[in-house]
């Protein structure tokens, strides 16, 4: 057990191996309430986007270059739901105990969800400028194939940027710290690298992100105060407006969604440029968190403003989807 013993006799990952790292000691109390807390963080979040993906892949009507996106988001955070227990074993036990190859694998798939989700967002801003600012040419130029092709490249990208990533910070991790003791699992990543992953992961994707949505909402502002100015001048707007306003309102939903995603990834990768040096380790294990939490807000997203989220959980929960010609249900009727 890690909790903390009577005796207070200092206690190893690996009694047995003399270069073992020292294992923290912990009370049975929070020993067990970290396990419960974690073990029920990712259930979660694993149910929630399991709900998001059977919705999108069930209903042939929710089958639109936008939702396919939602849907690769959506596979991205119920993997990281289901990594949060080897995480979580990690920070509880103080230890890691599934080898450096497991170690290695499991820093390549969270690297690739966390590369993937930021993919997934730019495709989303993309696809909402191009819905908004643009929505005669939307239909030619976002289609589904092209959105599959686009998902697709995104996560191999992103596969590739990772599993490079960590030969690199193994590479400067065997010459700098041959130090390291048996039973831990982290990164040391050369200075450069640093400031590579920085722009790569995080500036380039997120400024590309804020300009495409500055531009979406100043041209919905736009149009909202020229359908208001038509109509006070007595003219016809009903043809397109609808569109318009669906086009808008998932805009704007989507937009919370990244709101969200930045507010989370901002403070780490902010303070993961200072070095463990400055920031202690209980921070940026907060700040990790604080990323994997983000993984279960999404869907919480689309139940607020998605009323076709709703429709499709509730046949989803009373077992409806088993239906004959279920999946061709219009999940839409009544929906704005």
């Amino acid at each position: 057990m890690a909790y903390e013993t009577e005796n207070h006799e200092t206690q190893y990952c690996f009694p047995a191996i003399n270069s073992s790292c020292i294992k923290g000691k912990r009370s049975i109390h929070e020993y067990n309430i970290m396990y419960v807390f974690f073990s029920l963080l990712s259930a979660w979040t694993v149910f929630l986007n399991l709900l998001v993906i059977i919705s999108i892949s069930h209903f042939k009507k929710l089958h639109t270059p936008t939702n396919l996106i939602i849907l690769s988001l959506a596979v991205a955070d119920m993997l990281v739901g289901l990594m949060m227990p080897v995480d979580a074993i990690k920070l509880i036990e103080t230890c890691w105990y599934f080898g450096e190859t497991l170690c290695d694998l499991f820093m390549i798939i969270m690297g690739l969800l966390i590369s993937t989700s930021i993919c997934n967002l730019v495709l989303v801003a993309v696809d909402r400028y191009v819905a908004v600012c643009h929505p005669l040419l939307y239909p030619q130029t976002i289609t589904t194939t092209k959105t599959v092709i686009s998902i697709c490249l995104s996560w191999f990208c992103s596969s590739t940027y990772n599993i490079g990533y960590l030969i690199s910070g193994r590479y400067f991790e065997s010459s700098q710290r041959p130090d390291v003791c048996y039973g831990t699992c982290y990164l040391v990543i050369s200075f450069p690298w640093t400031y590579i992953d920085l722009f790569f992961s995080f500036l380039l994707p997120c400024t590309l992100i804020i300009i495409l949505y500055v531009r979406i909402f100043y041209v919905a502002h736009q149009q909202v105060n020229l359908l208001n100015s038509l109509i006070k001048s007595g003219k016809c707007v009903m043809e397109g407006s609808g569109r318009r306003k669906s086009e808008r309102k998932a805009a704007m939903t989507l937009g919370i969604i990244v709101t969200a995603y930045l507010l989370c990834y901002i403070p780490y990768y902010i303070l993961s440029v200072t070095g463990t040096t400055v920031i202690s380790s209980t921070t940026m294990t907060f700040l990790i968190w604080t990323l994997y939490v983000n993984s279960s807000l999404n869907p919480l997203i689309y139940a607020l403003f998605y009323r076709w989220f709703k429709i499709s959980v509730k046949h989803i929960l009373t077992l409806k989807i088993l239906e004959p010609s279920s999946s061709l249900m219009d999940i839409f009727t009544n929906y704005e």
